[in-house]
């Protein structure tokens, strides 16, 4: 609807004047017709004790020994009622008498005496409804309306209608001012409560305006500012959700931040690499077949470093995107260690460290081989790479409480406790000192636990620090357990 405020402001406004005017307009409604009825049934009080007094006034003059019509006739002349105009019909419902005005009332009530058309409508609805039923009507006509009220009357064992008519023009005068005092004073009223809704609506958005403005002029460059929270009104609830949206947000804003240079810092080393060797290359006209291998080598080593990179950043953005495509299929956890170990074997035996299997429970899964084999690659090569000469990384895989739980181990240095929860943020690692040169085929760029974490999250699992002080770092592997079906 076109016409309806868009603007809750006025929305608010129009409300407050439609819930404050329905009733003000029944209530007057209701009060206008109490006080036509209250007013219509004194009128027709005052008739019937009127025509009451005059039936007394007639059965006196009857027994005065006087005809019933000489009678009649006596008791309307007699018989003065302020602006009541009396008659009496016969059975054929013609009048027999009638009575004039009062002497004091001739000029001031002339007006209000029924007229001979007005008259002759009386009569026709008398003579139009049964023959000594009691009847109470109003006569409309141009002159003003006129209450009607007739009754049986016995006289000398003969049944006459007796009637009496009187003006309502001073109950319509009063209708009248009720009208236009209720005409004038609900729209005042209705303007008021405009104006009063108005301001009541200002006065209650105007926290909610001030936390629009707050709002918008938060941007990259104050992402830390947030919305005051005070008071105890429905509007904190409001500003600690858009605060939680903020620190949302800027944690989001913060971390894709971090991404993207700690991305460019690692994506910077082997395009360098790449881009130096070939300068070089081509700076010398006559070299060496050797040398020529050797840059070549040097450049494929920092290309397939430079896709192991490029990857893992792919493996975690449709991760997080929730577009990570999941190959499940019946497998084996058991088999899964035994060839991520066997893998990283030599590796390992080129650092000096053994591979010690200790206890392996049938685990029988349902997942993405690949996947969780590059989840226990990254945490062997993890594990390899900080232990020391002459060491061991441990391997188990054990079933508890509904659960498989695989731990990798080494003897390396330890997490010290203000990195341990770092350790699976993207791009961190705990010593930024260490040699590139230390780097393994499988890792290296600061991405190996957190997609590990990532992999595991994805089979409704987990990826843990259990342990790490020196000489004893150990990470924990959770997955759900369940059999395979067949």
């Amino acid at each position: 609807m076109r016409w309806w405020p868009t603007s809750l402001r006025s929305r608010l406004t129009l409300w407050y004047t439609i819930l404050l005017g329905l009733p003000v307009i029944v209530f007057a409604v209701i009060c206008y017709v109490v006080v036509s009825g209250t007013l219509e049934r004194r009128t027709d009080i005052f008739i019937g004790d009127a025509l009451s007094a005059f039936s007394r006034e007639l059965e006196a003059e009857r027994r005065a020994s006087m005809t019933v019509v000489d009678a009649m006739r006596t008791a309307v002349t007699e018989v003065r009622f302020r602006e009541l105009h009396i008659a009496i019909l016969d059975s054929n419902a013609q009048v027999v008498a009638m009575n004039a005005l009062a002497e004091d009332e001739e000029v001031s009530s002339a007006s209000r005496r029924p007229t001979p058309d007005i008259e002759q409508r009386m009569l026709d609805s008398v003579r139009a409804r049964a023959h000594g039923t009691p009847i109470a009507i109003t006569v409309p006509s141009a002159r003003g309306d006129f209450r009607m009220l007739a009754r049986p009357l016995d006289v000398g064992g003969h049944r006459y209608t007796l009637t009496g008519a009187y003006s309502l023009r001073d109950i319509d005068d009063v209708l009248q001012r009720v009208r236009t005092m209720f005409l004038l004073a609900i729209p005042l009223l209705l303007i008021t409560a405009s104006f009063g809704g108005y301001s009541l609506a200002r006065r209650s958005l105007a926290p909610v305006a001030a936390m629009s403005a707050q709002a918008a002029a938060i941007t990259v460059s104050n992402m830390h500012e947030r919305l005051p929270v005070g008071g105890g009104d429905e509007l904190v609830g409001l500003a600690s959700v858009v605060n939680g949206l903020l620190d949302r947000l800027e944690n989001a804003f913060d971390q894709q931040r971090r991404f993207v240079t700690d991305a460019s810092h690692e994506l910077r080393t082997p395009t360098a690499v790449v881009r130096t060797e070939a300068d070089i290359t081509l700076s010398r006209d006559h070299r060496e077949e050797s040398e020529y291998r050797e840059s070549v080598t040097v450049m494929q080593d920092a290309a397939r470093r430079l896709t192991r990179i490029v990857d893992d950043l792919f493996l975690l953005s449709r991760a997080d995107s929730g577009h990570l495509v999941m190959r499940r299929s019946p497998l084996y956890l058991e088999d899964l260690v035994h060839d991520a170990t066997r893998a990283v074997t030599g590796v390992a035996h080129q650092r000096g460290v053994a591979i010690d299997v200790r206890e392996l429970a049938d685990a029988p899964f349902d997942g993405d081989a690949d996947l969780l084999g590059r989840l226990l690659l990254n945490l062997l090569d993890n594990a390899i790479k900080y232990s020391p000469s002459g060491s061991q990384v441990d391997v188990s895989l054990q079933r508890r409480n509904g659960h498989f739980e695989i731990r990798v181990g080494d003897a390396g240095p330890g997490i010290p406790p203000e990195s341990q929860e770092q350790v699976f943020d993207r791009f961190y690692r705990v010593d930024n000192a260490r040699s590139r040169a230390e780097t393994s085929a499988t890792s290296g760029a600061g991405l190996g636990l957190a997609i590990a974490r990532r992999i595991a999250e994805v089979h409704n699992g987990g990826v843990e620090l259990a342990e790490s002080r020196p000489g004893r770092t150990e990470f924990l592997v959770t997955l759900p357990a369940h059999d395979v079906a067949g």
